[in-house]
C-alpha cells in the first residue's frame, strides 16, 4: 500500500514518511513508531492503554533455524512512549503449544506464568496479559486499541448489531470477556468463521486490527476508528442532544478556577482519609456537557465499561450535591454538608467489595473515590501521584466519550459489577500492583518554595522533587521561574509568580497550587535579599523592604498556609531559611539581622500556636553560601567583603576557614537541611539547624 494523502476529522494522521524510510525497513522500530503516534492521540488510547505488535524472522540461538518472533508491548507499558526496553520477544510457535495444555477458563492464571517459557529475547520486558490475543492471530502487524468511538460502539445496546451496521461483514464481534488465553482462542475463532475481516470489536473493551506492514495496519486501524466515528457524529446529529441536553448552565471560566482552587483542600482531604492524595481538576467542554446534563444522575452511577478505564477511575464517581454558587468561604459548613457524601461513598464501595469477593481475592483498596464531579464547575481527580491523577482524569473523559457515544447510537451498558470486581481485583492485577517500586520519602506531597527562581530556592525545590514531592516554584521573576520550570519531568512541577510581600499575590500563588496539586503540604520561605550597611547608612526603605519580604511575608506565607491545612486536615511543614545572622551580632548588618531574628523567633510562635493542626515549623540558618546564591550577587558581597578587610573573590575561601569544618557550604547543603525537617524529623518542631560549617558563636545551647 502507498502513502496516503487521505484527511481524517476524528483521529490524527501522524505519519511521516521521512520518519518511518529512516528507520531502514527495521520491523521492529517501524512497529515501535507505529505505537508511538497511536499513543500521542488521546481519542485512539489513554496512557497504559491498548497494545501492539509484529513479527519478525530471528536465528534461534541454540538450533540456528528461522523462528518466528513476535515482539509486542510489555506489561504495564505504554505504547505513546514505547521502546525497545519495553517490549518482549516471544517465540510464536511455542506460544501456540500453549494450547495443548490450557485447561480452561479456571486455568487462566497459571497461563501467564507459562509465558515466560515461550521467551525468544532474554532482554524482554514481563509478556502481558494481551499476548496470547496477539501471538493466535496469523498477522505480521496488530493493534489493540481502546479508542472512545469503538469502545461507545461495544459499549452499546445491541453492540453486534451495531457492528454489523457500520462496517457489514468487514468486521468481526467477540462478547465481553475478561482478558486472558481463552479470550485469545475466542479471537481466533472469530477470524476463522469470518475469513477476510478487517479487525474484531470487543464487547465492551475495544478493538483489534491488522495489516502485512506496519503501515498498512496503522491506517486500517484510523479508517476502521474513523467510521465509528462519523457514524457517531451522524447519530448525534440526528438526535439533536447529548445526553438528555443541559440541566444546568456553568459557571463563567474565572469563577469555575476559583471555586476549584477553593474546595480543592477540602475534597483533598475527604479523600486522604486512608492515604494522601495529589489531585487534579478538568473543566473542558466534553466534561462540562456531561457534568452539567439532566442524564448526569442516571449514567454516573452506571460506572465504567472498558477495564482500563475503571481499573484508574473506580467503577463509578462521586456527585457533589452542591450548589455551584455555594458560599466556599464557610469550610466547616461546606465540610458538613460534604462529609456524608463520603461516607456514603465508602460505605457503597465496601458493599460492592463485600457482595462480589471471592474466597481468595486481596483485601479491599482505599474506598475513596477517585472521580469527583461538581456540576457547573469541573471535574476532580485523587490518586497517589500527579500523573496518576491526570490519568485517571484523562480516563473518565475518555469514558464520558464512551457513554455519549453509546447514548447516541442505541443506549449505553456497562459491565455488571461482579465483571467489574473480577478485572479490579484479578489477582494478577494485584501482583502488578504488589511490583510496584516502594515510593519516596516525600511522594504525595505538595511543597510550595519561595525564591525559587535560582540560588537556594531552586536547590530546595530540586532536593524535595528528586525525593518525590510536587513542587510550586514561586518568585517575582517569571523569566526565571519558566527557566527552572523546565528543568523538571512533567507531572511534577508547576510555577507562580509571587511577591511575598502582597497579600493578594500570595493568595494568587497558593491558589495555583491548589487547582494544580490539590493543596499544600510543605512551604519553604527561600525569598530574600540581604541589605550590609552601617547604621547612619541604612535608610527606612532598607528596613522596610527587609521587614515586607522576610518578616511580613513569613507571616502572610504562615497565615495562608494554616487555612490550607486546617481544610486538608493533613498536617503539615513550615520552613524558614533564615541565617546565622538572626543568632550572631555583626557590624553593618542591623536590618538584615533584626530581620532574620524576627524570622526566627516567628517560627518559635508559631511552632507553639500550629502544633494542634499537626504542622510542624522549624528554621534552617545558612551561612556564607556564597557559591550559587543570589543573595550573594552584587552589593551585599561587596559589602561583606568590605566589612570583613578582603576582595569578593576571596569571599568563598574565607567563609570556609572560619567554620570549625573547614567547609565551603553550598545551596544542595540548604536543601538537605530543608529536607532532614520534613522527610526525616517527622517529631521535630520550633527548631533551628545551622547548616554553616559549624559557627561557634551560633550555637542555639
Amino acid at each position: 500500500m502507498g502513502i496516503i494523502t487521505r484527511k481524517f476529522k476524528h483521529v490524527d494522521y501522524l505519519w511521516d514518511n521521512d520518519k518511518a524510510t529512516a528507520l531502514g525497513g527495521n520491523q521492529v522500530d517501524l512497529f515501535l513508531y507505529r505505537s508511538n503516534i497511536l499513543g500521542a492521540d488521546l481519542r485512539i488510547t489513554n496512557y497504559g492503554g491498548g497494545n501492539t505488535s509484529c513479527r519478525t524472522i530471528e536465528k534461534d540461538p541454540l538450533t540456528n533455524e528461522d523462528v518466528e518472533v513476535m515482539w509486542i508491548k510489555g506489561s504495564g507499558g505504554d505504547i505513546g512512549t514505547l521502546n525497545r526496553s519495553g517490549i518482549a520477544g516471544i517465540y510464536v510457535d511455542r506460544l501456540r503449544d500453549l494450547k495443548n495444555v490450557y485447561g480452561g477458563i479456571e486455568d487462566e492464571d497459571r497461563m501467564v506464568g507459562l509465558f515466560n517459557h515461550c521467551i525468544y529475547d532474554l532482554d524482554s520486558k514481563a509478556p502481558s496479559i494481551d499476548t496470547p490475543l496477539h501471538g493466535l492471530l496469523p498477522f505480521a502487524h496488530i493493534d489493540h486499541l481502546h479508542p472512545d468511538a469503538l469502545i461507545a460502539v461495544a459499549a452499546a445496546k445491541n453492540s453486534e448489531k451495531v457492528t454489523k451496521e457500520i462496517w457489514g461483514d468487514t468486521m468481526g464481534w467477540v462478547p465481553w470477556q475478561r482478558p486472558g488465553f481463552d479470550l485469545g482462542l475466542q479471537i481466533e475463532k472469530c477470524l476463522a468463521d469470518n475469513p477476510g475481516i478487517r479487525g474484531i470489536v470487543l464487547g465492551s473493551h475495544g478493538l483489534f486490527t491488522w495489516g502485512d506492514t506496519s503501515y498498512e495496519c496503522y491506517i486500517n486501524s484510523l479508517e476502521v476508528i474513523e467510521m465509528a466515528s462519523e457514524f457517531i457524529d451522524k447519530k448525534i446529529k440526528q438526535n439533536g442532544s447529548v445526553f438528555g441536553g443541559q440541566k444546568i448552565e456553568s459557571l463563567p471560566k474565572e469563577k469555575r478556577l476559583e471555586k476549584a482552587a477553593q474546595i480543592m483542600p477540602l475534597l483533598r482531604g475527604l479523600c486522604s482519609s486512608e492515604q494522601r492524595m495529589i489531585g487534579h481538576f478538568s473543566d473542558t467542554d466534553v466534561v462540562m456537557e456531561y457534568i452539567n446534563s439532566n442524564d448526569l444522575e442516571r449514567l454516573a452511577p452506571m460506572g465504567t465499561s472498558c477495564p482500563d478505564h475503571f481499573l484508574r477511575t473506580k467503577i463509578q464517581p462521586l456527585v457533589l450535591k452542591l450548589d455551584m454558587n455555594e458560599d466556599l468561604s464557610e469550610t466547616d459548613v461546606i465540610s458538613k454538608k460534604l462529609e456524608p457524601a463520603f461516607e456514603a461513598y465508602r460505605q457503597e464501595y465496601a458493599d460492592y467489595y463485600n457482595s462480589c469477593k471471592r474466597d481468595n481475592s486481596p483485601a479491599m483498596r482505599d474506598a475513596n473515590p477517585v472521580i469527583i464531579i461538581y456540576p457547573g464547575v469541573g471535574m476532580f481527580s485523587f490518586a497517589k501521584n500527579k500523573q496518576t491523577t491526570r490519568v485517571a482524569n484523562e480516563f473518565y473523559i475518555n469514558a464520558i466519550n464512551v457513554m455519549r457515544g453509546a447514548e447516541a447510537i442505541t443506549e449505553y451498558t456497562s459491565l455488571p459489577r461482579q465483571e467489574a470486581f473480577d478485572i479490579e481485583y484479578w489477582l494478577l492485577e494485584e501482583a502488578k500492583l504488589q511490583r510496584m517500586p516502594k515510593e519516596q520519602p516525600l511522594s504525595r506531597k505538595v511543597a510550595f518554595v519561595t525564591g525559587a527562581g535560582g540560588g537556594i530556592g531552586k536547590a530546595i525545590a530540586d532536593k524535595l522533587a528528586s525525593e518525590g514531592a510536587n513542587v510550586i516554584l514561586t518568585d517575582i521573576n517569571e523569566e526565571s521561574l519558566k527557566t527552572a520550570n523546565a528543568t523538571y519531568k512533567r507531572d511534577v512541577s508547576t510555577y507562580a509568580i509571587c511577591d511575598v510581600a502582597n497579600t493578594e499575590s500570595i493568595k494568587s500563588a497558593y491558589a495555583k497550587a491548589c487547582l494544580e496539586f490539590g493543596g499544600v503540604d510543605i512551604v519553604v520561605h527561600s525569598a530574600g535579599l540581604a541589605i550590609s550597611k552601617p547604621l547612619l547608612d541604612t535608610t527606612d526603605q532598607d528596613w522596610n523592604i527587609l521587614q515586607n519580604i522576610l518578616v511580613k511575608g513569613q507571616f502572610d506565607l504562615a497565615k495562608q498556609f494554616s487555612k490550607i491545612t486546617r481544610q486538608q486536615g493533613l498536617g503539615g511543614d513550615f520552613i524558614a531559611i533564615a541565617s546565622k545572622n538572626g543568632l550572631v551580632a555583626g557590624p553593618n548588618n542591623v536590618a538584615y539581622g533584626t530581620a532574620k531574628a524576627s524570622q526566627q523567633h516567628m517560627v518559635r510562635l508559631l511552632a507553639a500556636e500550629l502544633a494542634k493542626d499537626k504542622v510542624r515549623v522549624n528554621t534552617v540558618n545558612p551561612d556564607g553560601v556564597i557559591v550559587g546564591s543570589k543573595i550573594w550577587e552584587g552589593a551585599w558581597a561587596e559589602g561583606r567583603a568590605k566589612a570583613n578587610g578582603i576582595t569578593v573573590e576571596e569571599l568563598p575561601a574565607f567563609y570556609a576557614k572560619r567554620n570549625l569544618l573547614n567547609e565551603i557550604i553550598t545551596p544542595d547543603d540548604i536543601a538537605n537541611g530543608v529536607f532532614s525537617f520534613v522527610g526525616l524529623l517527622d517529631k521535630s518542631t520550633g527548631n533551628i539547624i545551622n547548616v554553616d560549617g559549624g559557627m561557634a558563636n551560633a550555637f542555639v545551647r
